[in-house]
């Protein structure tokens, strides 16, 4: 559950003065539901940047975009003991008003490196840079952390996602930063956006079943439940309540049979139920809000276990549908007051992450919800109405309006998207 907070969740001219104190590390030791009350339809698009001509688009000073993967060749600048080099994307426009963007990457980070993030877009004026992260992939070095405020015209940071009035087009601008005199580097894969548009709303009008309810699919997603860690390891939020999002990470790597090797968690407790899921908490935890709900950083790590994941907006189960019957679960954000979700193992939440992994014949939903006290009890079914009621509301209500992360692996490529862009 995402307790700790509420979330809705050219490189031109390089300028080598030292970056803002606060971009720099925390170093080691120091798709269609329409609502019924509502007439705007639900507006989502997702791009990515993933090919060597996709970044080379851009524009690319002190990196090669070789394979497609950025690297550092030739830095640019330093700053606090770090040397980058940058990327900035095209103006990306997707064809309305967007409210919110949410970034996602794929990348590692040998050695002292880290990767920065940064997003801003364009009406009639345009904005400043905003900084969304400074990730990396171990904290070895690096303390990653997102970051919220950043307040200017046109928009704001809310820790992994970017708030607006409303832009018409958006550029990201990715940073490789590597400890001064080293030859290490980050290397990104993929960087990209999900933006939106989503009304105010309190309900939705329940989907048709689709494929994978005709076919009665159900993925053989492991459980792990994490109430089992509450009280542990109070450094990374404490376990328990506050561990949906990295437990139900945990989970679909484990589908993949992706999840890190032993000797990646030596540190957790020999005698610590489910070990790993304390390292993926580790893994996701920010540093800026001081949790383990951060969207981006929980794709990011299933990312460079499965070699790719994001973060997007379904607009119906109709669309997860798609996933299933792909062979893909799909991580969700949902929120529900009492009475709202009939067979949940807790009475309400303001946000809490489960693994959609089928569907009955009916359309009824069957999820892994973390949120079961033990791992007998995380595989659930659940309504298919009030289900879409709870992880597509909007506003006043609360709800994420669809958040979804997709994971996914060579063998299971991602379905049609059809022409509406939300993956």
């Amino acid at each position: 559950m995402r307790t700790t907070r509420l979330m809705t969740r050219t490189l031109t001219a390089l300028v080598a003065a030292a970056l803002p104190a606060a971009l720099l590390p925390l170093t080691a030791g120091a798709s269609e539901a329409a609502s019924t009350a509502q007439a705007e339809p639900r507006r989502v698009d997702y791009r990515e940047f993933t090919t060597g001509a996709q970044m080379k688009a851009g524009t690319l000073r002190g990196l090669s975009a070789r394979k497609g993967t950025l690297r550092i060749t030739k830095p640019v600048g330093t700053t606090g003991g770090y040397e980058y080099g940058q990327w900035v994307s095209p103006w990306v426009k997707q064809g309305f008003s967007l409210t919110e963007l949410v970034p996602s990457w794929t990348a590692t980070t040998p050695g002292d490196t880290y990767v920065r993030v940064e997003v801003r877009g364009k009406g009639p004026k345009r904005s400043t840079w905003d900084a969304i992260t400074n990730w990396a992939l171990d904290d070895r070095t690096v303390k990653r952390r997102s970051y919220s405020g950043q307040s200017d015209d046109l928009g704001r940071v809310a820790w992994d996602t970017w708030v607006t009035s409303g832009v018409s087009s958006w550029q990201l601008r990715v940073t490789l930063m590597r400890r001064a005199g080293t030859a290490a580097t980050p290397k990104v894969k993929a960087v990209g956006a999900m933006v939106s548009r989503v009304p105010s709303s309190t309900g939705v009008t329940t989907s048709k079943p689709g494929v994978a309810s005709r076919r009665g699919t159900v993925l053989p997603v492991p459980s792990y439940s994490q109430m089992a860690h509450r009280g542990y390891y109070q450094q990374y939020d404490g376990g328990g309540a506050a561990w949906c999002s990295p437990t139900s990470t945990t989970m679909v790597l484990g589908y993949y049979g992706a999840l890190p090797p032993a000797s990646q968690y030596r540190w957790v407790r020999k005698d610590y139920p489910d070990r790993v899921v304390a390292h993926l908490a580790r893994s996701t935890y920010d540093n800026g809000f001081g949790g383990t709900g951060n969207w981006p950083f929980n794709t990011a790590y299933a990312a460079s276990r499965t070699g790719h994941a994001f973060v997007t907006r379904l607009r119906s189960l109709r669309e997860a549908e798609k996933f299933v019957a792909a062979g893909i679960p799909v991580v969700t954000s949902v929120a529900f007051s009492s009475g709202q979700l009939t067979g949940a193992p807790i009475s309400s939440t303001n946000g809490h992450l489960m693994v959609v992994v089928g569907f009955k014949g009916n359309g009824d939903v069957v999820v892994n919800d973390p949120a079961a006290p033990t791992r007998s009890g995380v595989r659930r079914t659940y309504d298919r109405g009030q289900f879409e009621d709870a992880w597509l509301k909007r506003g006043s209500a609360g709800g994420s309006g669809g958040i979804a992360y997709i994971v996914h692996d060579k063998a299971h490529p991602l379905p049609a998207p059809g022409a509406k862009g939300a993956w």
